[in-house]
């Protein structure tokens, strides 16, 4: 799993469409396999899988079943579909879910922590 959640960040932290594009093909190519419909032997509902088989480890699935999911938002949108916070103690990767500019903090809250700590710098250098 590890290796795999490392590999899928190189897809957040890719600056351009072409570089995100990049490393989703070396992914794709080594994780995916053909799209197949799947129930699991008939214990859930038809669903799609582009893992190994249905018994694949489950770092293989996530890896894959992701590689597609970041595939499919980087073609509709033709833009790497999300990036890395901003702010400097975090670094958590997030997917762009909407239009308008490109995210630059993981949550609302990351980016308040940082405008809340460049007002004390400013603040604390107005004072000196």
């Amino acid at each position: 799993m590890r290796e795999g959640a490392e590999r899928l960040r190189e897809v957040f932290a890719a600056g351009t469409v072409e570089e995100a594009a990049h490393v989703l093909n070396d992914l794709l190519e080594r994780y995916a396999h053909p799209p197949r419909l799947t129930t699991h032997g008939g214990r859930y509902p038809w669903h799609l899988h582009v893992d190994a088989h249905d018994d694949a480890p489950w770092a293989d699935w996530f890896v894959a079943s992701s590689c597609l999911a970041l595939a499919t938002l980087l073609a509709d949108r033709q833009r790497p579909p999300g990036g890395l916070c901003a702010s400097p103690s975090c670094g958590r990767p997030f997917v762009h879910v909407g239009g308008g500019s490109p995210r630059r903090y993981c949550t609302p809250r990351c980016a308040t922590r940082e405008r809340v700590a460049a007002h004390r710098t400013r603040s604390a250098d107005a004072v000196r």
